[in-house]
């Protein structure tokens, strides 16, 4: 079995000082959210009861689904590199970007320097599994490939949308048709929902359909996403049967909004992804201070949806 966490939209509390000239943009809007309502909600205490669970249950890898700042300041990277340095090695975490760490035009691209060793493709993949992109990037561990997307990009006030856009498209659908090809099991990380109807329009994924209408013809084991801090259950049209779509909330929250921290522990077999994806969530005590595991669920997939190994 191999087993791994999905942990997401951390919002690495506290909001650290912010200059007058980088308050003069969207981030205003950003800084005061957090000071009215967001610092009650993510809190510290939180992140080192999630880090204490994850280091106490280990996994085989960890994968961030996105926003791991507030509004993208500068030291926010910082604070959420020295997190992840905490956490265990590079080669064992797989980190993407959400929409707040595209806050502003060029902070995704200046701080994503102190995130680069969890979001890079495995050192001598295949000439055909590399592009001169970033994202997506692809990581092999025991049979499964672990491939990270991006949708954050900076937008107007008020919004909080994404896009992979067609160039990353192109290159996820021919990244799965080589790991398909391999008998990989293909998990793929994506920060906004790409199923219908998971957010209103001004939040969504604005190339959505596109997105669905390459996975109708490639398929895929696994989507996990974040950016809705609500745990969902999905799912979208694969070649041959269902590709199980799986959000989790936040991971930093301590409950006073839309429920309390959580994350997932994921166990399934790469060669016999019909076997079921067992999914158990573990839930933050804000009494105990500590995570628990609440409920568990198995995600069904067709037995033609994945890979053929052998």
């Amino acid at each position: 079995m191999f087993t791994l966490a999905h942990i997401s939209d951390l919002h690495f509390p506290p909001l650290p000082p912010a200059s007058a000239k980088e308050l003069l943009s969207k981030r205003i809007l950003g800084y005061l959210s957090w000071h009215r309502k967001r610092k009650h909600e993510h809190c510290a205490i939180v992140l080192e009861a999630l880090l204490d669970d994850l280091k106490a249950h280990p996994t085989d890898h960890i994968c961030v689904t996105g926003d791991l700042t507030n509004i993208a300041l500068p030291q926010e990277f910082k604070t959420a590199q020295n997190w992840l340095e905490r956490l265990g090695k590079a080669e064992d975490i797989s980190v993407i970007p959400g929409n707040h760490d595209a806050y502003v035009k060029g902070a995704l691209e200046h701080g994503m320097e102190n995130w680069r060793q969890w979001m890079t493709s495995d050192a001598g993949a295949p000439d055909q599994l590399c592009h001169p992109q970033i994202f997506p990037f692809v990581r092999r561990r025991d049979g499964v490939s672990i491939i990270g997307t991006s949708t954050a990009v900076a937008t107007l006030p008020a919004l909080a949308s994404g896009r992979l856009g067609e160039d990353q498209r192109d290159a996820l659908e021919a990244l799965l048709q080589a790991e398909h090809k391999a008998g990989q099991f293909t998990i793929i990380l994506i920060h906004h929902p790409p199923q219908p109807g998971a957010e209103n329009p001004r939040k969504a994924l604005s190339d959505g359909v596109p997105f669905r209408k390459m996975i109708a013809r490639t398929g895929a084991g696994l989507i996990l996403h974040g950016h809705t801090h609500r745990a969902l259950v999905s799912q979208i049209d694969g070649p041959h049967g269902p590709v199980p779509v799986l959000g989790c909330g936040s991971s930093s929250s301590i409950g006073s909004h839309k429920g309390p921290g959580h994350y997932y522990r994921i166990q399934l077999n790469p060669k016999t992804p019909s076997a079921g994806i067992k999914v158990e969530s573990r839930h933050f005590d804000a009494t105990k201070t500590r995570f628990f595991p609440a409920k568990s669920l198995t995600l069904m997939q067709d037995s033609h949806a994945a890979p053929s190994h052998g």
